[in-house]
């Protein structure tokens, strides 16, 4: 390095330069990844988003969660979810039992639907 003066001194600060500019840059890199990535967890998080939650359905009138959980109690007690498993597995059911099936999946949506299980 004998004769190299100043050359020497401005090479090195260069060099300092241009790292700690590579490492900025990366960071900022960074920062601009995990602020994209909160914005869009953030439209999940909204209720009103597109696709979102659409909230508890509304329970027809004379209903309530007691009543539904009743009238699928009995339903159950009648052995309808053996009926119900039958015919989701595509099994062909009497129109009596179908109609069963239909009316303990009905039940069974509104239960859901109002979030009456919560």
């Amino acid at each position: 390095m004998v004769g190299t003066g100043w050359s020497g001194i401005a090479f090195y600060a260069e060099l300092a330069v241009e790292v700690r500019v590579q490492v900025k840059m990366s960071t900022l890199a960074a920062l601009l990844f995990v602020g994209g990535a909160a914005a869009a967890m953030s439209g999940c998080a909204s209720g009103n988003a597109a696709g979102g939650d659409p909230g508890a359905m509304a329970m027809p009138a004379g209903s309530s969660c007691q009543t539904v959980r009743g009238e699928l109690n009995k339903l159950d007690a009648k052995g309808a979810q053996s009926r119900v498993d039958a015919a989701s597995r595509g099994q062909k059911l009497p129109p009596g039992s179908q109609a069963e099936v239909d009316r303990y999946n009905y039940l069974l949506n509104l239960y859901l639907g109002a979030r009456c299980h919560v």
